[in-house]
């Protein structure tokens, strides 16, 4: 029986981070992957037998939330062989009517180009990102820290983001009014401050990021996700998503961290109330003499991979409040990779080549993406006139295709479960091979409306269905944030407030991942703040007085050079 300070359930990009954090501490560290590769949403692969040389990102492309952290700094994951590339232009979208959005990073060129069309949209396009961009910059500091954890939340402020907290909540009127901006819908807010279609629909379409309709109330805070193309930026690793993983797992062995690959952990074991070890499939047993960490969705987690009386003993209330109180609402990913012997031409829009560098999105109208998100809810596929999310990753990498030739990611949001084919196709779902590939025929059809060379150019495709999808990513109902990004499951909620701060009621069972604070996306925060629990766990007078420690020099280090 092999033995380990700490064993890690997933070797996704989170628990990656935190296996890294953790080694550096000292601790021996195993990560167990159910996949051949580690990586979870973040790997990049070829996918298309015919064409090897061909690499594509198979969830995760564009990275902007761990730009807002240390992550990068802290683990010298360029020492690595992680080089990011940055976007510009950031986003394209064409109209329908043949005009145009087009995002550089700059906020200024991106308002010229808007004030093609509207002045005043272009105006109040400079102060709606000024604003956003402070809310970022308020709530920055707590995305990068445990979220009940008042001393490192505390130590991530420095003059500047008190500034921006003050500007956005410092006064009676500010504070109601940033309380009422995050209770309404990005529909509204939108509304609100624009009044051309083609400024809100790209807008809309990436607040949607979240997996929401523009209309769902209490989550307007999607449409911070424009503002954040902008400053810290959107990137992408060069060699894609992947590299970012492959920087990861060098590191991690070379602190001697150990990663093994098909390894689907089947239970955890516990022992008087604490869990010391898993078990895997083939009936291998891996010790942890100081915890189990799950980089697992919890519901997966307890359900599935415990037996209830160690779930009840700890907590006789909680079984059930998985099962009932966490909301995934159906809404997942039909992805479609082609390959292609030629960029994208959009004819009908001043085409380009570097339109092509950011994300290009087809969103009509902000009702094209309000039916794109709506109707997966109750198990309809919004295929009739496809809304859609592409990027041509080669534009800026040309590395990930032969020399010339070129490939494309598009996300199209469908149902997990499809309304009236239940119990039919993979897992019950719906989905089968034939259907999934004529829901993409109809995406490459509206994409073609614009495009017409994808048709002509792609010299090979891959479709994933959403059954698909959630099996390889072991993710359950295709959820690829583990649970909604909604606020009720958010910050101190998430995935449920008993369970918010990474600890677990279970004695050295820890959680990390996209189903714990901050949330999904590329970030590397999860893991991070879940070692700094951790790391509490094990010496907690010692780690908190470095905590206050760092704190008080990151405050001073912040007036004096500000002044």
């Amino acid at each position: 029986m092999q033995e380990y300070d700490v064993v890690m359930i997933g070797a996704g990009h989170n628990g990656l981070v935190c296996a890294a954090y953790l080694l550096k501490a000292g601790y021996s560290v195993l990560l167990l992957e159910q996949r051949s590769v580690p990586g979870g949403a973040a790997t990049t692969e070829a996918v298309i037998p015919e064409l090897p040389d061909f690499t594509f990102n198979l969830c995760a492309i564009d990275h902007e939330f761990i730009h807002l952290g240390p992550v990068v700094e802290e683990l010298e994951l360029t020492k690595y062989g992680l080089e990011y590339l940055f976007c510009d232009p950031v986003v394209f979208c064409p109209h329908p009517d043949g005009k145009y959005f087009l995002a550089h990073q700059s906020v200024e060129k991106t308002c010229a180009n808007i004030a093609r069309y509207s002045d005043r949209d272009a105006q109040k396009y400079a102060e709606f990102t000024a604003y956003w961009s402070r809310i970022v910059s308020a709530l920055g500091p707590m995305f990068n820290a445990p979220p009940k954890s008042v001393i490192d939340i505390a130590g991530n402020y420095d003059v500047a983001k008190l500034k921006d907290l003050l500007a956005v909540a410092g006064s009676t009127t500010k504070a109601l009014d940033f309380v009422r901006t995050m209770l309404t819908s990005a529909e509204d807010l939108l509304n609100e401050w624009f009044d051309s279609e083609f400024v809100k629909a790209p807008l809309a379409r990436l607040a949607a990021e979240l997996g929401v309709p523009p209309s769902q109330k209490n989550l307007a805070i999607g449409a911070m996700m424009m503002s954040m193309r902008h400053h810290p930026g959107m990137a992408r690793p060069k060699g894609g998503t992947g590299a970012l993983v492959q920087a990861l797992v060098k590191l991690v062995k070379a602190l001697g961290g150990e990663i093994l690959t098909e390894q689907r952990v089947k239970q955890v074991l516990v022992d008087d109330g604490r869990a010391v070890g898993v078990r895997v499939g083939n009936g291998t047993e891996y010790r942890a003499t100081k915890g189990v960490i799950s980089n697992i969705d919890a519901q997966r987690l307890f359900i599935h991979c415990m037996d209830r009386s160690d779930v009840d003993a700890a907590d006789p209330n909680l079984w059930e409040r998985l099962e009932r109180r966490i909301v995934n609402n159906n809404e997942t990913i039909l992805k479609i990779d082609l390959a292609m012997d030629e960029p994208l031409r959009f004819e009908h829009h001043n085409h380009r080549d570097e339109y092509l560098i950011g994300s290009v999105l087809i969103a009509d109208s902000v009702r094209h993406v309000e039916i794109a998100h709506t109707d997966p809810a109750i198990g309809k596929i919004p295929d009739a006139d496809p809304s859609m999310y592409v990027v041509q990753p080669t534009m800026l990498d040309p590395t990930m295709a032969p020399a010339g030739k070129h490939t494309v990611w598009i996300e199209f949001f469908a149902p997990y479960n499809i309304a009236g084919l239940e119990g039919t196709g993979q897992n019950g779902t719906g989905w089968t091979d034939d259907l999934k590939n004529k829901v993409a025929d109809r995406v490459i059809d509206k994409l073609a409306e614009y495009a017409p060379n994808v048709k002509t150019a792609t010299i090979g495709r891959r479709v994933e269905s959403p059954a698909e999808l959630g099996d390889r990513l072991g993710a359950l109902k295709g959820n690829y944030y583990h649970i909604d990004m909604t606020l009720e499951q958010m910050v101190f909620l998430r995935p449920l407030p008993e369970l918010a701060n990474y600890k677990t009621p279970i004695d050295g069972l820890f959680l990390t991942g996209a189903g714990t604070h901050p949330g999904g996306s590329i970030s590397g925060m999860p893991g991070r703040n879940c070692a700094r629990v951790f790391l509490h766990t094990q010496q907690p007078i010692a780690q908190t007085l470095r905590d206050a420690k760092e704190s008080f020099k990151a405050t001073v280090q912040s007036v004096f050079h500000l002044s």
